[in-house]
């Protein structure tokens, strides 16, 4: 029996137990309610079981010679894996990184000694400025300096009139927490011409570039060809073990390998991640466009069957989503819509709402919500009846 199972049948309620272990026994109950759920809109490959996360390298023999000697400190698979990458960006060259952290605090070093300012303008929602314990100042001695803070992109106007000089601008492509949003391909390419204008160098940070094609209407390529270098990665729409590759002209791949040496990124061997992404880009790489495609079904799905159900307020964002990743947003506590998503999960193996909900507001929340290969066998009365089993239990936690 658990610890908290032995407070609770010792008769210590709910508030005796800290957050702490409330949040952990609530990850608990998700992450199996997930596993056991016979339908989900995404089946994210790092929930899985280890023997089913080995499972995709059953048929790695047709990715790659496995008879060729295994890597050592990046030859090998990994040297083939980082063409393949330069092939499908079009760049000269691509580096791989065991995390895009470390892959994008190198890329922006080596741009801060190339142009001779340590200044990267970028997003105040950024990955480096919400969820990297302030790397970029802490170990690279870079100074990041928010062009703005608002939920979309920068403008061209902003980037144009920005205050200060940058020698370096940053653009996270798809904004994740925006809500995974994408400018028009017009606001792009002037976004880029304003920073040429300042003589700064742009970098995409592209961890989520390979769904971007459906909205820009533009090959990988064409899209990559836009900025001086471009991060990637090879597990959150690849469903790879993990890794990044940074990718640019041939000097600056150079120049990375030697940092990644001295920031210890030169794994002995990488043979596993390495498989796993070159079958990522083999597997998942093409389905990407029918999973943003049906992810806007989806989110249509989602509005109609809130809306039928009768809750106030309810939004999806965007409203059309740009990639195969979007916000929900509903006006109650995220302790009520979390206990509701995992009830329903629990009681009717149907998964709607499988990520963590965060409290935005006095009774408002988000979420968000993936579409990939098993979310495309949900229609639009599959996705309404899965909400229409949620509102009850909704209702009913928040009458608690």
């Amino acid at each position: 029996m658990s610890d908290t199972a032995e407070r609770a049948r010792d008769g210590q309620g709910p508030e005796q137990v800290c957050d702490e272990e409330r949040r952990k026994q609530r990850r608990e109950r998700r992450t199996a309610a997930y596993r056991g759920a016979e339908r989900a809109l995404a089946r994210l490959g790092f929930l899985g079981t280890l023997r089913e996360r080995l499972a995709l390298l059953d048929t790695a023999s047709d990715l790659y010679d496995l008879d060729e000697t295994s890597d050592i400190y990046g030859d090998g698979v990994v040297e083939a894996l980082e063409q393949r990458v330069a092939e499908l960006l079009g760049t000269e060259a691509a580096v791989f990184f065991p995390t895009g952290t470390m892959a994008q605090q190198v890329a922006l070093r080596c741009w801060a000694g190339r142009t001779g300012d340590p200044t990267v303008a970028l997003h105040g929602l950024a990955h480096p400025e919400r969820h990297e314990r302030n790397a970029l100042s802490q170990v690279s001695g870079l100074r990041p300096v928010r062009v703005t803070s608002e939920p979309r992109l920068p403008t061209p106007g902003e980037v144009r009139d920005f205050d200060e000089p940058f020698g370096t601008l940053m653009l996270e492509l798809p904004l994740r927490d925006a809500g995974f949003v994408l400018p028009s391909w017009e606001e792009l390419v002037e976004v880029v011409e304003a920073a040429r204008e300042r003589d700064a160098v742009v970098h995409f940070d592209g961890a989520r570039l390979w769904e971007s094609t459906v909205h820009f209407g533009r090959p990988l390529a064409e899209i990559a060809g836009l900025a001086d270098s471009v991060y990637v990665s090879f597990y959150k729409s690849l469903d790879g073990y993990g890794g990044a590759a940074l990718a640019g002209p041939r000097t600056l791949a150079e120049e990375a390998k030697a940092w990644r040496h001295r920031y210890g990124g030169t794994v002995f061997q990488q043979f596993p991640t390495a498989l796993s992404a070159l079958a990522g880009l083999e597997r998942e790489l093409p389905r990407l466009p029918a999973y943003v495609a049906h992810a806007r079904v989806v989110a249509d799905a989602l509005r109609e069957g809130f809306a039928s159900a009768g809750i106030p307020w309810a939004r999806v964002h965007p409203e059309v989503p740009h990639t195969h990743d979007f916000q929900v947003w509903l006006p109650y506590d995220a302790d009520v819509l979390f206990e509701a998503a995992i009830r329903q999960a629990e009681e009717t193996k149907t998964v709607l709402f499988a990520h963590a909900w965060e409290q935005k507001g006095p009774g408002l929340a988000c979420t968000e919500v993936y579409v990939r290969a098993s979310g495309l066998e949900w229609t639009p009365h599959d996705v309404r009846a899965a909400v229409a089993e949620f509102v009850p239990r909704l209702a009913e936690e928040a009458g608690r």
